[in-house]
């Protein structure tokens, strides 16, 4: 058998061009648009199709660099931390907390039936983590994160279930938004409100973005990820144990509100921007390292464990998250919002209320409240909650 082993330049070439290979597709595939599948893992799950067919008969394999993705995954994390902002929370009024609350509570129930049913089906309880709130309503990225960490606490696997459970999400939650809406707005007769006047928006920063912003940018992210490396080891001897990125995602929040509270502006679309690049690479580098072999004992009981998932998204968007946001139209884009998001990722809620509002009337107040908590306050509820029940579970 042919064995190749790329060092951290090559892995991370391969993974440019794979992302690259991944836009092209997208292109040429209108269906991978519309469902908001993202450009790396089009690319990287094309390449670990290839290295299953080289693993299947035993022709070639490749091993790559796993360094400089965790570096990425570190920095993608860090940059989510500083979006965590306690006055833009309160802002938003009681609406984004009681929605927070909502989407939370899904977490845990999506957590709760996920280890359930791997223990029914005799799995190891981490794999149902692995197709719960951590590909669900968590998405690629924190799949890509969360796999290898259930994998160090003996969960073999874990990184491929996520990340195919991440994608099944991404069409899913398209596909079940609309019908639960419309349903909801048959049965109750809902109409917009012409005058609603939660049009409050986040603010977007002006300023162009150059090389003093971005290196700004680089320096916080630099610090946060410092600190936050250097204080984890301390926290597992307080018996406290996270990923290391959780406490650089915690360290980044600090100085977000600290900064918050001096008035001092940070680099934020520069923040985004590096976010996002660090976020792609890494999604790339993840995808194209995929194990798809050792999908093969765990896709019947994962097929049957995601199904349901989509069912209980349903049913808690029409039931639950319809009647906790009140009752109204902006409730229904609320949950139509909600199924894009509790099963895939922020641009599928977004696409799925921009689609329902187009054909029956706007609504600023789900487009102001979703986005706060699906971009902004979600991943620190999820990580908190996936890492509490790993913990359980490796008692």
């Amino acid at each position: 058998m042919l064995e190749l082993n790329f060092d951290m330049a090559q892995t991370i070439a391969f993974a440019v061009v794979l992302l690259l290979i991944g836009r092209v597709i997208k292109k040429w595939i209108p269906i991978l648009e519309r469902f908001f599948i993202p450009a790396p893992v089009i690319g990287g799950t094309l390449f670990s199709i290839i290295l299953l067919i080289g693993h299947e008969t035993e022709s070639f394999t490749i091993n790559f660099n796993g360094d400089i993705r965790v570096l990425l995954m570190t920095a993608f994390f860090t940059t989510i931390g500083f979006s965590a902002s306690l006055k833009i929370l309160k802002s938003g009024g009681i609406g984004v907390l009681i929605f927070l609350i909502v989407a939370t509570v899904l977490v845990i129930i999506q957590d709760i039936v996920g280890v359930s049913l791997a223990k029914v089906f005799g799995i190891n309880p981490l794999i149902g983590l692995a197709a719960g709130s951590i590909p669900l309503t968590g998405g690629h990225g924190t799949s890509g994160a969360f796999g290898p960490y259930l994998e160090d606490l003996g969960a073999t696997g874990a990184t491929v279930v996520a990340l195919a459970s991440a994608t099944y999400g991404l069409v899913s939650g398209c596909l079940i938004g609309g019908p639960v809406a419309r349903r909801l707005m048959n049965k109750h007769n809902l109409k917009p409100k012409l005058d609603d006047d939660a049009t409050n928006k986040l603010e977007e920063d002006a300023t162009p973005v150059g090389e003093k912003s971005i290196f700004q940018a680089i320096v916080y992210i630099s610090i946060s990820m410092g600190i936050g490396a250097f204080i984890n080891p301390y926290l597992k001897e307080w018996g406290i144990t996270l990923p290391a990125y959780i406490a650089c995602m915690f360290v980044a929040a600090i100085f977000r509100n600290i900064t918050d509270s001096m008035k001092k502006p940070l680099p934020f679309k520069e923040i985004e921007i590096v976010g996002n690049i660090s976020l792609a690479l890494f999604l790339s580098m993840a995808l194209m390292s995929l194990k798809l072999w050792e999908l093969a004992d765990l896709a019947g009981p994962l097929v049957i464990i995601l199904l349901i998932q989509t069912v209980i998204m349903a049913a808690y968007a029409y039931f639950v998250t319809f009647n906790i946001m009140g009752r109204d139209y902006d409730a229904a884009v609320i949950a139509t919002g909600h199924c894009g998001f509790g099963l895939g990722a922020s641009p599928n809620a977004i696409a799925n209320m921009e689609t329902f509002t187009a054909a029956n009337g706007p609504s600023p107040k789900a487009f102001f409240i979703l986005p706060i908590v699906a971009a902004l306050f979600i991943d620190f509820t999820n990580a908190a909650v996936i890492t509490t029940f790993a913990g359980f579970l490796t008692k």
